[in-house]
């Protein structure tokens, strides 16, 4: 009994040593500072937020364990947009649009692509760009066209386009419902050529004033060009433009082509697809007005700061907006660049919704200095 007593009592003071130890070394670890962490490059920070947003949006993509529902349904995601996960990174905005993007997915790879351009484009002006790539054949008209026009002014083969999700069926239909869309060649041909108010600056305008400042007109961009009339004006120059601008309803990207012109399908929010500083001339177009949110209108004003040489020229014509906005919103917005003003035109908008909300147009020609 006596030596089972001294056995549990060694045990005993055995524990409480060893405890006291513990809280030893747990005390001098607390009061000891960690050493700091080396910093996270900033690379790595952007992949792990791309790796993150994939797999939030695939995981809104399948459905939730907890939803309690009489007959659940079990989607599955296309095996294409697993793969794509692997091999490139999704535009964190599709996670946004699960539904959308599954249906985009949701294709018979190897096979025709569906004709479902206008849910392409959907995704696109909601930041889902760009899109995931898919592995199908771009469905084409039945019957080639004959000839193609080498002229940007003639008038354009229906045959060479799909018109399945357009009420017109023809370039003369849409033509007779809006001549200002862009599809009548015989107005298209007219314009950027005449001067008929302070607003306008006529192409030759234009070249004479790059020549008088030593300057030269060779490569440019057209944002939100339409069919591309101004990259065709200035093609007759030899001056090499391409054209942004989107299907709003008509087929503009297809127009454009079959002009013989580069276009590129592209929403405003997109950081330009051109490197920095090589371009003579940026134009904005009628796309860029004020309803453009005014934080992306100033990333889209640095973006073209950035693809414009020194010495370049940065056209904004026709912008239009409420006279108190341009006074103290976007004249202090545009004059953050530092450009040197060649043209600064405002004149009233006078249409009726231009009479209404007070709104009046600018035409600016602006001229970026050289790096100090």
């Amino acid at each position: 009994m006596g030596l089972t007593m001294g056995l549990n009592l060694l045990l005993l003071l055995a524990m409480v040593a060893t405890n006291i130890i513990s809280l030893y070394h747990l005390s001098s670890t607390l009061q000891s500072k960690p050493p700091t962490p080396p910093p996270v490059p900033d690379h790595l920070i952007r992949q792990l937020q791309t790796i993150r947003a994939t797999i939030n949006h695939l995981t809104r993509l399948q459905p939730s364990s907890t939803t309690t529902t009489t007959k659940p349904t079990k989607r599955t995601i296309p095996s294409d947009l697993l793969l794509y996960t692997h091999i490139s990174p999704i535009a964190s905005s599709c996670r946004v649009h699960p539904d959308m993007l599954h249906q985009y997915m949701n294709y018979t790879p190897f096979s025709l692509c569906p004709l479902d351009s206008d849910l392409a484009e959907a995704l696109i002006l909601r930041g889902c760009h760009p899109l995931p790539r898919r592995r199908c054949f771009t469905q084409t008209p039945p019957k080639p066209a004959t000839s193609l026009p080498t002229n940007p002014f003639l008038n354009l083969p229906d045959n060479a386009n799909i018109w399945n999700k357009y009420t017109c069926k023809s370039f003369s239909c849409l033509s007779r419902f809006n001549s200002d869309l862009g599809f009548d060649m015989k107005v298209e041909k007219l314009k950027f050529m005449s001067y008929k108010s302070d607003l306008d600056l006529p192409i030759q305008q234009l070249l004479q004033i790059a020549k008088s400042s030593h300057s030269v007109l060779r490569l440019a961009l057209d944002i939100g060009g339409g069919t591309g009339t101004f990259a065709a004006q200035m093609k007759l120059q030899n001056v090499t433009v391409i054209t942004t601008t989107m299907n709003f309803g008509a087929p503009y990207n297809e127009a454009a082509a079959l002009r013989g012109l580069v276009s590129l399908h592209v929403p405003l929010q997109q950081r330009l697809p051109v490197f920095d500083g090589v371009l003579d001339l940026v134009r904005c177009g009628h796309a860029v007005n004020r309803w453009i949110p005014v934080t992306a209108m100033e990333f889209l004003l640095y973006d073209v700061d950035r693809v414009l040489r020194g010495g370049g020229y940065f056209w904004l014509d026709h912008f239009f907006s409420k006279g108190v906005d341009l006074e103290k919103v976007y004249a202090p917005l545009i004059g953050k660049l530092g450009y040197k003003k060649v043209k600064w035109a405002v004149a009233n908008k006078t249409d009726s919704s231009g009479m209404k909300n007070g709104e009046v147009y600018l035409t600016a020609l602006l001229q970026k200095p050289l790096s100090k």
